[in-house]
């Protein structure tokens, strides 16, 4: 039972295609300016990043609105 979300634009995007969308867009070097996170900074990985922005919703709010920002 899913519901239809029409005002939610991230309705049925998987964080995971969230995150390689910008990693190929941006590369890590410049998502860690973008976005001020260690996950992005030190040692970075699609999996290491995913662990990180499934805990901390502040940080994973900061990729979603990047990820928005750049669709446009």
């Amino acid at each position: 039972m899913t519901e239809k979300q029409p005002n939610n634009p991230l309705h049925g995007i998987k964080l995971k295609d969230i995150l390689t969308f910008l990693e190929e867009k941006y590369g890590w070097q410049e998502l860690g300016e973008r976005i001020n996170i260690n996950c992005f900074k030190s040692n970075p990985t699609i999996n290491s990043s995913l662990k990180f922005l499934r805990k901390e919703q502040w940080a994973r709010t900061k990729v979603e609105n990047l990820y928005l920002r750049s669709q446009k």
